[in-house]
């Protein structure tokens, strides 16, 4: 079934009696919503009381119980910045009343505020640098982490609102993260970017088949230096260290998830590529077979988007098309580009961001939502 959604967050819906008018004017089935999410500063222009919100730090927005998280060194915190004991139950209440289903969105290892904390746990690179945003699936202090995180973040929500589970970066982050007024943006090629995100750090190099340490950080240096990918047999072997993490932090979450919520559908922020890291990690061979659908990132407005979307289809699962409607995307490209997004055999669209959009681009979701549904599906052989 072709299904519409769009993100938000909390404070987009608490306090704002016409954010359920808009998700209906704009044709939508579902707002995925955030119940727990790293840091960010985020406008809020269509809100009555409010323009800016300053998220200063990773928090959970459901209550943060003390007889869950007492004496872990890995424990979220609220939102400071909110005043609802609950910010998530409570949005998804009013969501529900309004009778609009909710999809939970769950950002699991990006923590700058528990990177800082316990630096050890996080990805580390070939010259020793540490990613403080990324906590290494590596860890089994981490994996169980993220999957309390997640069950605490799902817990006791409104019977019969959720019509799914949206997990963000259950898998490693990299070298590239877009916050903290970035300013890495194009100094490193992909092939760079690929070394610099391979993790070295105890955990990983576990992983390594007994591979000399000082051996592999030197070709990941060279791969920076030269722009030079590594020989297939140690590159093969870094990649099966990676993917036997990132399924163990997976299958820990998702277990979880559906022993809370059995029947409710996961979705995985995910990217073909197998080397890719960050809130859509590379898929792994297991990782299709243990969700219930695929979100890919189809941001740039090139054919490169739908490319991806025909690579994500072959792993035999729907495949959510991630479309950002914010600048730098063109309007006037937006609806031709969603359009190629389901041609290409997208299932569902999920647009960003219900929250950040103005009110002069309101009209575009329900443009874009239209020019999905009437695209046709590609016939398949």
């Amino acid at each position: 079934m072709v299904t519409v959604s769009a993100h938000a967050f909390p404070w987009d819906v608490l306090g704002d009696p016409a954010f359920a008018d808009r998700v209906t004017s704009a044709g939508l089935d579902a707002v995925t919503l955030a119940v727990s999410y790293h840091s960010t500063r985020a406008a809020t222009p269509q809100h009555p009381h409010r323009r800016l919100v300053d998220a200063r730090y990773a928090a959970l927005y459901r209550p943060v119980r003390p007889e869950v998280w007492a004496g872990r060194r890995l424990a979220p915190l609220a939102p400071d910045w909110l005043a609802e004991p609950d910010p998530a139950g409570s949005a998804i209440a009013l969501l529900a009343a309004a009778g609009i289903p909710v999809n939970a969105w769950v950002v699991l290892a990006h923590n700058s505020r528990i990177g800082l904390l316990a630096p050890e746990l996080t990805v580390i690179n070939c010259y020793g640098e540490r990613y403080p945003y990324a906590l290494c699936p590596s860890r089994p202090e981490v994996r169980e982490h993220c999957a309390t995180l997640a069950v605490e973040a799902l817990r006791e929500l409104p019977a019969g609102a959720l019509r799914g589970v949206s997990l963000e970066s259950a898998g490693q982050l990299g070298a590239s993260h877009f916050g903290c007024h970035e300013k890495t943006d194009g100094a490193y090629s992909p092939t760079e970017l690929r070394a610099l995100s391979v993790c070295c750090c105890d955990g990983c190099r576990a992983g390594w088949g007994g591979l000399g340490v000082e051996e592999v950080t030197g070709r990941l240096r060279a791969a920076v230096e030269r722009d030079e990918w590594l020989p297939e047999p140690l590159a093969a072997t870094l990649l099966a260290a990676r993917q036997a993490a990132t399924d163990l932090l997976r299958r820990q979450v998702v277990i979880a998830v559906r022993e809370l919520l059995p029947g409710v559908p996961v979705t995985l922020h995910a990217h073909p590529d197998p080397w890719a890291a960050g809130p859509s990690p590379g898929l792994t061979p297991a990782a299709a077979a243990e969700v219930d659908a695929l979100l890919v990132p189809c941001w740039p407005t090139t054919t490169a988007s739908a490319e991806l979307v025909r690579s994500a289809a072959e792993f035999g699962r729907p495949v959510d098309a991630y479309v950002t409607a914010l600048p730098p995307a063109d309007p006037a490209g937006l609806p031709d580009h969603v359009r190629r997004l389901r041609a290409a055999g997208a299932e569902r669209l999920s647009l960003y961001h219900l929250g950040l959009l103005p009110a002069r681009q309101q009209p575009l979701l329900a443009e874009l939502a239209a020019a999905f549904r009437d695209q046709p599906a590609p016939q398949r052989s």
